[in-house]
């Protein structure tokens, strides 16, 4: 997202060498392969004005520039820093260098390049905006919201500027959810699960939730309540535990425990794997007449332009009454991927599979088959405080049982 914006930011800015001059046909050239992610062709037209005018500063920017929308951020910061010996005096290369700056993580750096341009010209809205980008990456967000706000009363047309102060609301504390799941077998009647959520964040460290699942299987309808709390350290991650307690009616278990370990790892924004985050979990269910103990894992690889991958395994124990315990694997691929974006709006989609995956909520899905699952799902955020989610599946089980399920849920922020 960061690297979006900056690239969108910087594009807006090259028009005609730096908003100066006309635009001459290699410039075109080298701003249409840009907007097409064209790096290569567009580096090799850039290279070729620089060695027919190796003394051109102006050339020289273009370069560092089109290095840095590549990712290449180590050639782009030196090439910078070369025309900054001779063009001390262009703002717009200061920007450039505080951008590269931003995304190796040097916000100190950042911010004092950023200092310099706005002393060249106090009067340029973008350069504000700049600076208060940075500001908000070094966590000073009154700082970031006061330049956010000047970049607003110079130009108050500017969309980035009215972004940034957006950005920079009160964040969100609660998140409240709705759903409704169905499951269509074709040996039984459908289910249904209707529930509501309540996530709260209410320091940096400490945050709750709370769930209420009303299920009808058969015409026998159950309940449970649901709460955990999690606690988070920079150092080791995110400790999460909770349980469940529920009117079963032989349906739903009588009662459950759980707890999860989640630890993250980040390699920085121009590598390929941007980051990767694994959660260890344990889940116990008490039913009536049986026991489950789930242990999984998971691993989710963060991908560039927003994309993830996961890979989860579950190992399952079940035990019945007057009978032996078994254990049982399943496990389940994830793919996300983001499909559009207008403004705050945006539509993003995943789609999975899984084998032997069983489903212990409902004690007719325990132990007894083993399945095949394909599905996929999309999620519309409405803007920063809304979005729409939907899932659809195909279960295909032993027996040639099948379960086609899906879902909708609603989610508001506040």
């Amino acid at each position: 997202m960061l690297i979006s914006s900056l690239l969108l930011a910087e594009l807006l800015i090259t028009s005609p060498v730096f908003g100066q001059a006309q635009t001459s046909d290699w410039q075109t050239q080298v701003r249409k392969y840009s907007e097409a992610r064209d790096w290569e062709s567009a580096l090799r037209i850039v290279d070729q004005e620089v060695a027919r005018a190796p003394q051109d500063m102006d050339v020289r920017a273009w370069r560092a520039r089109v290095l840095a929308w590549a990712g290449h951020l180590p050639e782009a910061e030196k090439e910078y820093l070369e025309v900054l010996k001779f063009s001390r005096n262009d703002p717009d290369n200061w920007m450039g260098l505080a951008n590269v700056y931003l995304r190796e993580g040097k916000e100190v750096e950042a911010l004092r390049a950023l200092d310099t341009a706005v002393k060249l010209d106090p009067t340029r809205a973008d350069l504000h905006a700049a600076r208060a980008r940075v500001l908000r990456a070094a966590g000073q967000r009154n700082e970031a919201r006061l330049e956010f706000q000047r970049a607003r009363n110079l130009d108050p047309t500017s969309e980035e500027a009215r972004a940034g102060l957006n950005s920079l609301r009160p964040e969100a504390k609660h998140g409240l959810r709705f759903g409704q799941d169905n499951d269509l077998f074709n040996f039984a009647g459908a289910n249904h699960d209707e529930w509501a959520s309540l996530a709260s964040q209410w320091t940096p460290h400490w945050a709750t939730s709370v769930a209420g699942n009303f299920y009808q299987r058969g015409g026998t309808g159950a309940g449970k309540f649901v709460g955990s709390v999690t606690r988070r350290q920079p150092r080791w991650g995110a400790l999460t535990a909770g349980g469940a307690i529920g009117h079963d009616n032989a349906v739903i278990p009588k009662s459950e425990a759980f707890f999860d370990l989640d630890h993250g790892w980040k390699s920085g924004e121009t590598a390929f794997v941007r980051g990767v985050e694994i959660v260890y979990g344990q889940h116990w269910y008490w039913y009536l007449t049986s026991r489950v103990l789930t242990v999984s894992g998971t691993a989710i690889v963060y991908l560039p332009r927003e994309w993830t991958l996961s890979l989860g395994a579950t190992g399952a124990r079940s035990a019945f009454a007057g009978t032996g315990a078994e254990w049982r694997p399943s496990g389940i691929t994830r793919l996300g991927f983001p499909l559009a974006g207008w403004g705050p709006k945006r539509l993003s989609g995943n789609v999975f599979f899984a084998a032997g995956t069983e489903d212990f909520a409902q004690v007719d899905q325990i132990g007894r088959f083993t399945s095949r699952t394909y599905g996929g799902g999309l999620r519309f955020q409405i803007n920063a405080r809304q979005d729409v989610t939907c899932f659809g599946s195909y279960q295909k089980r032993t027996q040639d049982r099948t379960d086609t399920a899906f879902g909708l849920s609603y989610g508001i922020h506040f």
